[in-house]
């Protein structure tokens, strides 16, 4: 497994920001497709929110990708 710290500078990024932010999706409706069909576990669980709010201390993994908020 990949895993990568995310450093944000406001006080929360979108899950599907998130994850065009960091390349693991091309498009904003490649991430919402992938985040709807539960291909997304978000702090271990899956989420299926694509508008859901990540702080610093929260996890989003994709495949074996796994993207740690700081």
């Amino acid at each position: 497994m990949e895993e990568r710290d995310v450093k944000i500078i406001t006080e929360f990024i979108r899950l599907d920001a998130l994850l065009k932010f960091e390349g693991l999706t091309e498009t904003g409706g490649e991430a919402k497709e992938l985040i709807q069909a539960g291909g997304v576990l978000v702090n271990g669980a899956v989420c299926t929110q694509r508008g859901r709010k990540l702080r610093s201390g929260d996890t989003a993994q994709l495949g074996p990708v796994k993207l740690r908020i700081l």
